[in-house]
């Protein structure tokens, strides 16, 4: 711990609460000048639609990750729609997904016609590997494990499982941009050496919220040039000349449709940001980790409230620092205190509602709490607070405090 976090620790004079008068929000974009200028630049060449900057962006993603191939697209969302596609999966089919995720993993299984078997987690929130084992039939295809907050799945363990009955894996890696695996970095050809034979991508946010935007957005890499050129085109109508090689001083205003597309192409103004944002990755990341740190020591001495977990195999991104509230404390802790922070100006968020409680899952496949008993339970427990590169320590220090404040006097409430 450097001398600075210390001194923020230390902080208990002068109340950083009071200090507080504007909203703290739950995320909070990291953009500067750079990615300003980079931006208007992009729409002052005239070029805004799919384009150089696309190219250079996926370049620059497959580098960073150290992936043989990228294809941008408009949303994390596409890329786990468009690789499923890519991978063959279809009606009848079956992809194991976790509860524990945002709808959309488990929405686009829907989409084609497929089911989406539902798997609890751990403890860590991550994808339980037995229970997958367990939900693996005759008709299963794919599993897509999330890398919960930036926190890397058991890599080894889910590709043994896909080698062993021959399934492909999509690896929802919303969350885990700058996370990595044994010394691997999430979405490397290097992760998954050892499982040559796994047909896999890896899919990347750039919403927002996460640890680098380009405002919408996402990213495929994967280890194989035919799944990343069928992404391509299946992003763009089916066809087979993006804009770039129709109306550039190059192309040809020739192509022919060879598949039934759809509209998922990135942008080059939204890869102009890209590219800026990348380049400070390391640097959000480094800063995220410094702060997650800070949290730890700072709830340390918090009763009523567990810190995330970590391994000491990966490094964590930290895309989210999500704390456990005890049910000790009161009869409904976490709705009370995201309440509470509310009112005292803290911004919060859940990650997530289980996909098995939402009315559309529950009432088709007749989901119950009780067959994911750990997704209910965190469900209950968790709440996410910010984090982001300008949190400044006062900042942290403040929902610490609020945090530890609450707790206690529900905990004195409940005795009393």
């Amino acid at each position: 711990m450097t001398i600075n976090e210390q001194h923020f620790l230390d902080l208990r004079d002068g109340s950083p609460a009071a200090q507080l008068t504007e909203f703290l929000p739950f995320a909070r974009p990291s953009i500067g000048d750079d990615e300003i200028e980079n931006a208007v630049a992009s729409l002052r060449s005239g070029w805004l639609t799919t384009g150089p900057k696309v190219a250079e962006f996926e370049a620059s993603v497959a580098n960073f990750v150290k992936a043989s191939h990228a294809a941008a697209v408009s949303s994390c969302t596409a890329g786990l729609h468009l690789s499923l596609i890519a991978l063959g999966v279809g009606p009848g089919d079956e992809v194991i997904v976790p509860t524990l995720t945002f709808c959309s993993t488990a929405n686009v299984v829907e989409h084609l016609g497929a089911k989406p078997v539902l798997v609890d987690v751990q403890e860590d929130f991550n994808i339980d590997v037995e229970g997958v084992a367990r939900a693996i039939t005759s008709r299963t295809r794919a599993i897509i494990p999330v890398h919960f907050s930036g926190l890397a799945v058991d890599l080894a363990a889910i590709y043994e499982l896909a080698r062993a009955h021959g399934l492909a894996v999509v690896e929802d890696a919303a969350h885990a941009i700058g996370a990595s695996h044994c010394g691997h970095s999430v979405g490397s050809d290097s992760a998954v050496a050892n499982f040559p034979g796994v047909r896999r991508t890896v899919v990347f946010s750039f919403y927002a919220t996460k640890n680098m935007t380009t405002g919408e957005g996402g990213m495929v890499v994967t280890a194989d040039k035919d799944i990343a050129d069928r992404i391509r085109v299946l992003s763009l109508h089916g066809m087979s000349r993006d804009a770039w090689k129709r109306y550039s001083s190059v192309g040809s205003w020739f192509y022919e449709v060879v598949a039934a597309g759809f509209k998922a192409n990135m942008t080059d103004v939204e890869a102009a940001i890209g590219l800026v944002q990348l380049s400070r990755l390391e640097s959000f990341t480094d800063q995220r980790r410094t702060q997650a740190r800070l949290y730890d020591a700072m709830f340390d001495q918090v009763a009523g409230v567990q810190t995330p977990i970590v391994d000491d195999a990966n490094a964590h991104a930290f895309h989210l620092y999500v704390l456990r509230v005890s049910n000790g404390v009161s009869a409904d802790p976490r709705n009370r205190l995201i309440e509470e922070l509310r009112e005292r100006n803290i911004g919060t968020s859940v990650h997530f509602i289980p996909v098995h409680t939402h009315p559309f899952y529950r009432d088709k496949y007749g989901f119950t709490d009780a067959d994911f008993p750990v997704a209910s339970k965190l469900f209950r427990q968790i709440v996410s607070i910010p984090l982001y590169p300008s949190l400044s320590p006062t900042e942290q220090r403040f929902v610490a405090d609020a945090v530890g404040d609450i707790l206690e006097k529900m905990s004195t409430a409940a005795v009393h």
